[in-house]
């Protein structure tokens, strides 16, 4: 994947930043999911579909690298990892719920 060098404009714009952190193809999806309560990747796959597991684990870990997902690994046979929102995920919760009620007036 290539790496676009950031202007200082979007290095210190937050709604640029605000943005990168959800732009991905499966990242708002994630985030849904999280929010009802799922945590495993096997359960984002079944719940998504579509999305390519390798994709799928890119994109986690760069929500975890953002600071809007905690991953737990566990020491277990066969291994087990689940994800939590953080503080800012579940703002980031908040904030999707109004942005879908203000998708729902695009309709009328």
């Amino acid at each position: 994947m290539e790496t676009k060098e950031l202007t200082t404009e979007e290095k210190n714009c937050p709604l640029e930043k605000a943005v990168r952190a959800i732009s991905g193809k499966w990242k708002i999806a994630i985030i849904w999911q999280i929010g009802k309560g799922e945590k495993r990747p096997s359960e984002f796959l079944r719940s998504i579909g579509k999305a390519d597991r390798r994709v799928l684990s890119q994109q986690l870990s760069e929500m975890v690298t953002d600071g809007l997902l905690i991953k737990t690994a566990y020491n277990e046979l066969p291994p087990r990892v689940e994800y939590t929102l953080t503080p800012k995920g579940e703002n980031l919760v908040k904030i999707l719920w109004e942005l879908n009620e203000w998708g729902k007036q695009l309709h009328d």
